[in-house]
């Protein structure tokens, strides 16, 4: 049997429940996978700032752990504050992307430090986002010549029917310079080329000198699917969408079941 040594959890409809809070149980499974010396990893699509009150709350910089943030565009050790790992959008994309959002009425968002920088047709998925990370909103006028910083991904919102046709049309035009995805129905993801959370999984191990067959990898969500097909153990959550289900090699209970918890139960812990 194989012996697991680090573990990779999604955050929102997987490490969290609902109310986007990790329960007394879960908590208490990711800590004493740690005690254990198992590599506890947190990858989401979420900024870095957005993940600021789980780690916390799992104590990882204390224990240690790490940090896959913007679908693993900036992977980081908790305790050491190190960017182990680092990958921009090209800065000439920010305009096409803009031009994009507005033709298409659609939102664009980016991240600047702890705020929310919206471009264009604040929806309620732009607030979504920020209320999910905690962090505020700023709305800006030229967006285009505003974003003049590196930024690990921009995002854009709207209604998922718009966002299913808008991904292709992007993926044609751009799919040589970024990596397209959904992470929900209603946001679209625009990452550096060739960023997704497997890419930087595979960064990570390589830095601890792991392989892929000794990771576990929880999720839920389309922009899971490429670390739950690349680990060991590809688990997804019973909440999850139907695709990331049909390519996991297990199923767990939903995350307000604790579906995490019973996989470092069974693996981690035993």
């Amino acid at each position: 049997m194989t012996t697991y040594k680090a573990i990779a959890l999604d955050i929102d409809g997987t490490l969290t429940n609902t109310k986007k809070e990790v329960t007394p149980r879960t908590k208490k499974a990711v800590s004493r996978a740690m005690e254990a010396d198992k590599v506890v990893i947190v990858a989401s699509g979420r900024p870095t700032a957005g993940i600021r009150g789980i780690s916390d709350t799992l104590k990882l910089e204390e224990k240690g752990g790490y940090i896959l943030a913007f679908n693993g565009a900036r992977i980081m050790n908790c305790k050491t504050r190190e960017v182990i790992y680092q990958n921009m959008l090209p800065q000439d994309m920010i305009p096409v992307l803009y031009k994009e959002a507005v033709e298409h009425n659609v939102s664009i968002i980016t991240y600047e430090g702890d705020d929310v920088i919206c471009g264009c047709n604040h929806d309620k998925y732009v607030d979504i986002e920020a209320k999910i990370n905690n962090i505020k909103v700023n709305d800006v006028d030229n967006f285009d010549q505003y974003v003049t910083f590196d930024v690990n991904k921009c995002l854009m919102t709207g209604d998922p029917e718009k966002l299913a046709i808008l991904e292709k049309e992007m993926q044609q035009k751009y799919g040589d310079r970024l990596s397209i995805y959904r992470s929900e129905p209603f946001f679209l993801e625009f990452m550096p080329l060739n960023v997704d959370k497997a890419n930087s999984l595979a960064h990570l191990l390589e830095h601890l000198g792991l392989k892929r067959e000794e990771l576990i990898a929880i999720g839920d969500g389309f922009n899971d699917l490429s670390m739950i097909k690349y680990a060991g153990l590809g688990v997804a959550m019973s909440n999850a969408q139907e695709i990331v289900k049909e390519n996991a090699d297990k199923v767990t209970k939903s995350n307000e079941e604790d579906g995490v918890a019973h996989i470092i139960e069974e693996y981690l812990t035993a």
